[in-house]
């Protein structure tokens, strides 16, 4: 007995975007442990950067809440900055900001495209008239859609921009995922969110989505199922 959930039977269904619908993931976790291998090095901080640091403090969160998270899971604090903050100031911000210049040049450099599987299912909502979203923390996540070439595919999207000029609090918290709800025009009880890090899963649960679909891309099965995924799947292909 087949026991995926029918995704099209939902009001709604929204997506985070890095490591769901494109390999971005990939792409942060090689600009953050670049950047922060050297800051931990230039500033003799210990243990040293892993990629477990990435999946329990930066996945998922905005850029500047994951950089304070991280230093202060190394009893380092420092002052917060500005946004506009330059590339060379030791604050969270700039530090945040360096991290972001590596990204965009992996990017611009390197390309994305969409998974395939992530693609058949958005294609296979689409043609059932479902209306999807976009619920990402990251800044550059318009720029992403469209170097992948599936901007034009979500009439909503909620990413970091959106959350900054709304003074949105960032995953776990449940506000990005209950405002890009209201902006897709559902009710959260009778839709679906996806998303890959421990983070996002618990804010859409904290935001009261009727289904929450974890797809391990790394964070583990376990750890999903245990912050509230409903499901979890190696690859959207398996619900399509």
């Amino acid at each position: 007995m087949d026991t995926r959930p029918d995704l099209t039977a939902y009001d709604g269904v929204l997506f985070d975007l890095d490591g769901v619908l494109t390999p971005t993931a990939e792409v942060h976790m090689h600009a953050w442990r670049t950047m922060f291998t050297e800051l931990f090095r230039d500033w003799d901080i210990s243990p040293q950067y892993s990629d477990q640091d990435y999946f329990e403090h930066l996945d998922g969160k905005k850029r500047y809440d994951g950089v304070a998270a991280l230093l202060r899971s190394r009893d380092v604090e420092i002052p917060w900055g500005e946004p506009g903050d330059p590339v060379t100031a030791d604050t969270v911000c700039g530090i945040g900001n360096r991290k972001n210049v590596v990204f965009e040049e992996v990017l611009r450099a390197d390309g994305i495209a969409a998974y395939p599987g992530s693609l058949a299912l958005v294609q296979k909502l689409q043609d059932a008239g479902v209306p999807i979203a976009v619920v990402s923390s990251s800044k550059n996540a318009r720029e992403v859609l469209t170097v992948a070439g599936i901007i034009d595919r979500f009439p909503v999207i909620m990413d970091g921009v959106v959350a900054e000029q709304e003074g949105l609090a960032s995953k776990p918290a449940p506000d990005v995922f209950a405002r890009a709800a209201e902006m897709l025009g559902v009710d959260p009880a009778r839709s679906a969110a996806v998303e890959d890090a421990h983070s996002g899963v618990q804010s859409a649960v904290a935001a009261g989505y009727g289904l929450v679909v974890g797809v391990d891309r790394g964070a583990g099965a376990a750890t999903l199922t245990a912050v509230g995924a409903h499901v979890v799947v190696d690859d959207l292909s398996e619900l399509v």
